[in-house]
């Protein structure tokens, strides 16, 4: 007998067919109430599952060559949700007719967060940030039972710390489990989880969301967001660190795009 719970009606997995190919990558199309609403309903019983949220960076690094791409490529294919975070990749997508719905990952957690669905005494686990960040978010939204922990830099090369974190996750379980190291780490760790077939709860790979709900970072004002300029807004606030980011790598989406139109692959 299958030990997993019954699939739901309203669960993604159940809809893998309908999801919508865009520059390489297949997106959920749900916008940010369906895509919450899915993570919210999806039993907590149900077998362990992650989210991604691939914005403009994420697809220039899914569109390269070799072994590594191409095992990060099957990483966001076996996403549960893999929806559009970035404005610009919606923009994009409406010039060439494709309906790609926007869902900014940092306004995903916030909602999950900041809108109740976590109750005062529910696990969250978190891996990732730092211990005065968890203490500002229990402190914020009264989550009393965070689990933490912070691996070490360059953990994603050393097998004994990826199983650390591996462990960690499993031995605290959580509806929601939190994976705030930065991309692609937090997606290769939580492939590694899944792989090992245990455990239940869904591993949402968030970025930088932590630091915008605890307020070590601030997020652009909304009609920079709503106008795709949220990226000009980091720049400006860390250029040392994102100016190779936002003005060399993710830059390369267009040339994506125009070689994509092109060649009418999609």
């Amino acid at each position: 007998m299958d030990p997993r719970p019954p699939r739901q009606d309203n669960d993604p997995e159940t809809t893998t067919a309908n999801r919508l190919p865009f520059l390489g990558i297949a997106y959920t199309p749900l916008d940010l109430p369906a895509a919450l609403r899915a993570c919210v309903t999806r039993p907590a019983g149900a077998p362990l599952a992650y989210v991604v949220t691939p914005n403009a960076d994420h697809v220039v690094r899914l569109n390269e060559t070799g072994a590594a791409a191409g095992a990060l490529q099957a990483i966001y294919r076996d996403a549960w949700l893999c929806v559009n975070d970035s404005r610009i990749v919606g923009a994009l997508a409406r010039l060439r007719g494709v309906p790609l719905p926007v869902c900014p990952g940092a306004d995903l957690v916030a909602r999950l967060i900041g809108d109740g669905h976590v109750g005062a005494d529910e696990p969250v686990t978190v891996i990732g940030g730092t211990a005065p960040m968890i203490a500002t978010l229990r402190e914020r939204y009264g989550l009393r039972r965070l689990y933490h922990h912070d691996p070490p830099f360059g953990f994603e090369h050393d097998p004994a710390e990826m199983d650390r974190c591996v462990r960690f996750i499993l031995e605290n379980p959580a509806r929601f489990i939190l994976l705030a190291v930065g991309s692609p780490r937090q997606e290769r760790l939580a492939a590694a989880v899944v792989a090992g077939g245990q455990g239940t709860g869904l591993a949402l790979c968030i970025g930088a969301s932590l630091e915008f709900l605890t307020g070590i970072k601030s997020r652009a004002p909304l009609w920079m967001q709503r106008r795709g300029l949220e990226w000009l807004h980091r720049l400006l606030s860390e250029p040392r660190r994102l100016w190779r980011r936002y003005l060399v790598q993710s830059p390369r989406v267009f040339l994506i795009f125009l070689r994509r139109a092109v060649l009418a692959r999609e």
